[in-house]
């Protein structure tokens, strides 16, 4: 019996739905606040019922870019997920033995529920086809439900961590901590909310229970994370991913963090490899890159995106080598004998898979690239600052006191006077390395394991 079912239709959608609604209404606003102008005074006018004090969450108008459900929220009855003209692909993917156990991450899944009060369990618990699986964002100040690491105790807190470890790779776990650690970061330097973005800002919610027999999966989610990891027997889905950060790199707590420079490379070396015929159709010439162009982040579960730029039998032996470590870059943040058996599904599409970019090349550059076939899509997206190293008239300069990093803490550091990169904010702002949206999807039903579990329920029940 868990703590929550389906959400009815349309008259039960959550506050968090009208939130993100009258987010994508007043993302202007959501940005001024964001980089300080409102100095955290709330604005009863323009702030949504549920919004956190301390003024509205960041992120930027449209759903695509991270907001969330957006204005159509797609109930997980009615998800087909992405695909290239809405017509789903069919027979991709099967129930099947991996020969890869999950026994590791089911019982660290139940340690840590395990450890939970009977409160605390029952708000992150819910049906395994719930909608919840749906109603992530990539918004600081978006409402979310389930257990807030912030809010528990070290045990409980070292329990969570656990279970991230049992399902990434190590380097899965440290992207995600370092994401975590420069969301503190940017609370701390711009003074932004002291809710939302700290250490202790991201929640678990759990779908199903865990077991190595029956369906059921997890999410991790919050501000510029959220991992969707859901589990039949020894299979494992999981998409979509989006990992983000701004800054990207910084000094926290003495330690120097830089993240997403693999995903960086990986592109950049792939588009370096191009012949100047085969770059003409990758780099699209008749659009330019914009402060965002994430097409597949929150919001966009059943999006129609057909595909563009060069595809994979196009490639020579060595090139589509380079595709395929840009590809085992996103995919390697799962644990190594899932990831591996990933990728052994996105080879089997290699000639399908089609690679496309948006802006310049330089190392410095600040571009797009999407690498999408018919099972698997990712997003990489250089955007344009919203909350750090825009210029406030005073250039640049450093924060005036040392971020302290705590996990539940408030900012003891100074305000900035300005903030290093420079370049105008927002949304149509020039885009910079400095702030890094990224994802990975399933395409044709395979995201939050849907397909799987639709076969699941047809044959076992």
């Amino acid at each position: 019996m868990h703590g929550h079912h389906p959400r009815t239709p349309e008259a039960e959608r959550s506050r968090r739905w009208f939130m993100n609604k009258a987010l994508l209404a007043g993302g202007v606003a959501a940005l001024a606040t964001m980089t300080g102008c409102s100095n955290g005074s709330s604005n009863g006018s323009s702030s949504p019922s549920g919004a956190p004090d301390g003024g509205m969450p960041s992120g930027g108008p449209g759903g695509a870019g991270g907001m969330g459900p957006g204005q159509t929220e797609v109930k997980y009855k009615d998800f087909t997920g992405l695909t290239t003209d809405g017509k789903v692909v069919d027979d991709l993917y099967s129930i099947h033995s991996t020969g890869v156990s999950t026994d590791k991450v089911v019982k660290a899944a139940q340690a840590f529920l395990d450890g939970l009060s009977r409160q605390e369990r029952k708000s992150c618990t819910f049906d395994v086809a719930d909608d919840e699986w749906l109603a992530w964002s990539n918004v600081d100040g978006y409402e979310r439900k389930g257990v807030r690491m912030g809010d528990i105790t070290d045990r409980k807190r070292e329990l969570g961590f656990a279970l991230l470890g049992a399902a990434l790779s190590a380097k899965g776990l440290t992207q995600t901590r370092n994401i975590m650690k420069l969301n503190q970061f940017l609370g701390d330097y711009n003074g932004g909310n002291r809710e939302t973005l700290t250490e202790g800002a991201y929640f678990f919610t759990f779908m199903g229970t865990p077991s190595t027999g029956k369906p059921w999966g997890f999410q991790y989610e919050g501000h510029h994370v959220a991992i969707n990891y859901f589990v039949l027997g020894d299979q494992v889905v999981m998409t979509p991913t989006f990992m983000g950060s701004e800054p990207t790199s910084a000094t926290y707590k003495g330690e120097k963090i830089t993240l997403f420079k693999p995903e960086t490379r990986a592109g950049l070396a792939l588009i370096r490899s191009l012949t100047s015929a085969q770059r003409a159709k990758v780099i699209d010439a008749e659009v330019s890159k914009s402060g965002t162009d994430m097409k597949a982040g929150a919001g966009s579960d059943n999006l129609k995106l057909a595909y563009q730029g060069l595809p994979g039998s196009e490639l020579t032996p060595a090139q589509r080598d380079k595709l395929l470590d840009l590809v085992r870059v996103y995919v390697g943040y799962m644990d190594d004998g899932h990831a591996g058996v990933k990728m052994t599904e996105v080879e089997k599409h290699l000639d399908q898979t089609y690679f496309y970019w948006l802006g310049r090349t330089k190392d410095t550059s600040a571009f797009y690239y999407r690498v999408h076939s018919p099972v698997v899509l990712i997003e990489y997206d250089a955007q344009s600052p919203l909350a750090y190293g825009t210029k406030t008239g005073s250039g640049g300069g450093q924060p005036s006191g040392q971020p302290t990093g705590q996990m539940t803490g408030q900012p003891t550091g100074g305000m900035p006077s300005g903030g290093p990169g420079g370049g105008m904010g927002g949304p149509n702002g020039t885009p910079t390395q400095q702030h890094i949206h990224t994802i990975i999807r399933t395409p044709n039903g395979g995201d939050y394991g849907v397909d799987l579990l639709k076969l699941h329920l047809e044959t076992d029940h």
